[in-house]
Order: structure tokens, then sequence, then C-alpha cells
């Protein structure tokens, strides 16, 4: 019984090992009647070899062989086959499909001409208006008898009496007068019309000296009466204000250096402000300006801006202007702080763009022009000033273009990597004027 089991296994075995052999072969031929009949061979598929090799933070910088960069990172190689413009567009085209630029939400604008405007705001201090001050020095020398205004503050008229002073001068001057006026009536009837006319010269001479002595005109009137010397005079204020300094008092000996009261006319004062560098170009003499003061709330003073001045402060970078205002209420005070806006003049017919919508590089500033439907070429423009979100373009683009205002860096990233390989390919192309310093130490790191 064993014996006959173990013959029935010897045969299967034999049976399983001949039917293996013989599906092999089956199948081997199959495959050859399948294979060209040109006699070419079937081959595994070429291996590419890449170009160059470029760092995947820097594409300017390539090498021919693997290497790695300052940060350690692989450089990536370049093929022949890589996605490359082949028409005539510039250096850095990209185009991307519908569903990956919706995906990147980029979004467009039209180049279009608008009104541009600007309000110019910065904060400002009251001053007095230097040409409404009054500097009151006496012309002779003397002693101050009698002041009847002797308080700073003090609001003045014009030609108010302020102080009498005695003054030898004067006293020798009313004594010339006098005796040129007595010489007249003695010679005014002499038949000489050369002494007549002397005697007439010597008196007008005296009094135009008395009243270059700043002798008012009612003493002068009333000594040419009496002829009665006085020994004081009064000296009256040359214009009406306010008496911001005394810098004499009574019995005081004065000459023409001591400066007596320093009167200002507060109807009208003038206002400081600092204006940034890239604000300058809007502002021009005779803007509208508005002002605000925390001590008069609620209240709009309207003035104009009168003086731009010529150099800038060293050490806040910042250029002066000086506006004025009218004060006839006197509200506003020297030294006060104050809000101003100037309202600029518009700038009208300009190529306005958003101002999200450039990509600034340091040296050059450029935006990103749709030519068609996902294509989009990198242009270099020219700007202008800027305000409220918008930009003059001045050079590099066209009315009516459409330009990219959103994921504009996505799109520069892939521009950059399409324009350093097209370079590398093309090597007609030139390079970006732009230098890059991670090319250099780069470059420094691969000499080493």
């Amino acid at each position: 019984m064993n014996k006959s089991l173990i013959i029935t296994a010897i045969l299967m075995l034999v049976v399983g090992i001949s039917g293996g052999y013989w599906y092999a072969n089956h199948l081997q031929q199959n495959i050859t009647q399948h294979q060209p009949d040109n006699g070419q061979t079937v081959h595994s598929a070429k291996i590419k070899e890449p170009l160059f090799y470029r760092s995947p933070m820097n594409p300017s910088a390539t090498s021919p062989v693997p290497a790695k960069d300052s940060m350690g990172m692989d450089y990536v190689p370049v093929y022949a086959d890589d996605d490359t413009d082949a028409d005539n567009s510039p250096p850095g085209t990209v185009r991307i499909d519908p569903v990956t630029e919706q995906n990147m939400g980029v979004r467009t604008a039209i180049v279009k001409k608008d009104i541009l405007s600007h309000i110019v705001r910065a904060v400002g201090r009251v001053d007095y208006d230097e040409e409404r001050i009054v500097r009151l020095h006496p012309k002779v020398e003397g002693w101050i008898e009698t002041m009847r205004v002797d308080k700073t503050g003090e609001k003045v008229k014009g030609d108010q009496d302020l102080l009498s002073i005695y003054s030898p001068q004067l006293v020798v001057s009313q004594q010339e007068y006098i005796l040129a006026l007595n010489n007249l009536n003695t010679l005014k009837q002499s038949p000489i019309e050369d002494i007549r006319r002397g005697a007439e010269e010597l008196v007008s001479s005296s009094r135009e000296r008395l009243r270059l002595l700043d002798v008012p005109k009612h003493q002068l009137r009333q000594l040419t009466q009496d002829h009665n010397i006085h020994k004081s005079l009064h000296i009256h204020s040359p214009s009406p204000g306010i008496v911001v300094n005394i810098g004499a008092r009574e019995g005081q000996y004065v000459t023409p250096a001591t400066e007596i009261y320093m009167i200002a006319d507060l109807s009208t004062v003038w206002v400081y402000a600092d204006i940034y560098e890239n604000e300058l170009p809007w502002v021009k003499q005779g803007d509208l300006v508005e002002m605000q003061l925390a001590g008069i709330p609620g209240r709009i003073f309207r003035g104009h801006l009168a003086f731009i001045y010529p150099y800038a402060e060293e050490k806040t970078r910042t250029i002066k202007v000086r506006l004025k205002f009218d004060n006839t209420q006197l509200l506003l005070k020297p030294e006060m702080f104050a809000e101003v806006s100037i309202y600029a003049d518009q700038q009208t017919s300009a190529l306005v763009i958003p101002s999200e919508a450039i990509i600034r590089s340091g040296t050059r500033d450029k935006v990103f022009v749709v030519r068609s439907a996902g294509r989009f070429e990198p242009r270099t423009i020219t700007t202008g000033i800027a305000s409220e979100g918008k930009v003059i373009v001045l050079e590099g683009l066209k009315e009516d273009e459409e330009i990219v205002i959103s994921a504009q860096f996505l799109i520069d990233s892939e521009s950059s990597l399409r324009e350093a390989t097209t370079k590398m390919m093309d090597p007609g192309i030139q390079k970006s004027e732009e230098p890059n310093p991670l090319q250099i130490e780069q470059e420094a790191h691969q000499h080493d």
C-alpha cells in the first residue's frame, strides 16, 4: 500500500514539472511573435542628462556640475525639454492654466487716466507774523521819565503815547528850531529874496530834524505856536499790536541801542509746519490750508501756503513750510500747536495704477501685464508721485492695458525661474542689470 502511494506521488511530480516547462516555452514564443519584425530591439527608457544645475534660492546662480548653495541646499537640475517660451515673448513671460490661476487668486485691473489729488497732513506751530513786528528804539540818548505802557501783553493802538523821555539833544534841537522861527519872523519882510529864502530853509531844516528824532506831531505843533521848550518829549507807538517785550523801565538811561518795546500785530499770524520729502512734489505756494487746534475745538481756520523754505532740516530730514492765517479775532496765539491739512493741486490726465500692482526690487519697479488668457509678461515701469493707494506711471505702460494686482509675487517667482532658464539656454540674451548679492556670495564659495 505504501509502495503504491510513493509511485503515484512520483508520477504526479514528473507530470507537474513537464507541464510547467511546456507553459514557459509557450509564453516565450508568444512574446517573440509580438515583437517588432523590423530588426530593432526595444530598450529601456533613455536616462535624460541635465544641461546644468540651478540654485533653488537664486535662479541666476548655476553650475555645470551638482553643487550646494551657502545654505546647504542642492542645486536643481535643468533639462533640455524643460518648459520654456517657444515664441518671441520677453524673457520671464509666464503661462498659467486657468485652474492654477483661480487657485492663486489672480486679480487684474485696467490702466486708466485719472485725476489724482493729495492732502498733506502735518503738525503746525503758530508764530508771529515777522512782517508785523516792531522793535522800538529811541533815536536819542536820555532818561525815561514816565512809562504809560509798562506791562507785556498789553494791547496798544497806532500812534498811542507810550512814554516820556528827557534828552539834552532834544532840548538843543528845540532851541535851534525856536531861534529859526524867531529869525524868520525878523527877516520875512526883508526886500532881499535870498535872505527870506535862507530863513525859511533854516526853519524847515530845524523842523525836519525834530521830526526825524520822532518828536510827535502834536508837540511839534505846540512848539511852533508857543515857542516854549519842553523838557521831555513823548514817544508814540508806530503801529497797533500787542506788547511782547519791554526792555527798559522808568528812570533808566537809554541809548539808540536799547530796545524799549517789542510790539507785534497779531491780526495775521504765521504757522510753521514740516512736510516729508516725498510730499514736496505735491505742494506749492498758494495752496489752500485748513487748521484745527485743541484749544479752540469745533473751529476750522482757513489760510494759504505762503512760502516753502529752500532747505531741509538736518535732523528730521523734513522741509519747513510757512502758512498764513487771518487772526482778526485774536484767537490764534503764538506757540500754540495745531493740526494742518494742505490741499495740494490735482494732477490731471495722469496714467494711474493701483500701488499694490507694483513689485519693487530696489533699483527698478515692475508690473505684470496680461498679454492673453493665462499669459503674463513682466514690464519695467517708471513711477511718479503716489496718493491714496494710487501711483502715477510715467513710462512703461499704455492706457487700457491690463495688469495683475494680486498674487503677482507668486507669478514673479515663476517668472524669475523661467527668465534664468531662458538666458542659460540662449546666451544671446543679456543678463539682468540687477546685481544679486546672493549670487556673488555663492560664486565666492565656489571659487574657494
